[in-house]
């Protein structure tokens, strides 16, 4: 299934290159009015546009389609996870402003002393 969508996917992008670059430029009409050939298309002076337009967009359209039907089925096959997912957090800290220092931490003793240091003080 992958495979077929990746085929439609690539004659489509083909043909959507091929199709804008047909399309004539803004100034070509100037140019046919002063006897250019730009007026002796395939299409005609007045029917190259809307054709090329309406190819243009539906290709532009199925171009979407499988980019967004690729893209699905890029992630279930992995499960549905995402790499970001499986990253650990970043820790972050804050860092003071310049020119002031961090607050030192509160020094707290070992639980012996702790315990020695209450005895002192109740007798």
């Amino acid at each position: 299934m992958s495979i077929l969508v990746i085929v439609i996917h690539i004659i489509v992008c083909l043909a959507l290159i091929m199709v804008v670059l047909l399309q004539t430029g803004k100034g070509a009409d100037m140019g046919a009015a002063f006897g250019g050939g730009s007026s002796n298309t395939l299409f005609g002076a007045t029917g190259a546009s809307t054709f090329l337009s309406k190819m243009t967009t539906a290709a532009a359209v199925i171009f979407m389609l499988t980019s967004l039907i690729l893209a699905y089925m890029a992630t279930t096959q992995q499960g549905g996870s995402s790499p970001l997912k499986d990253q650990p957090a970043a820790e972050t800290t804050t860092a003071p402003p310049a020119g002031e220092t961090a607050p030192a931490a509160p020094a707290t003793a070992p639980p012996a002393q702790q315990q020695e240091a209450t005895e002192k003080s109740d007798q």
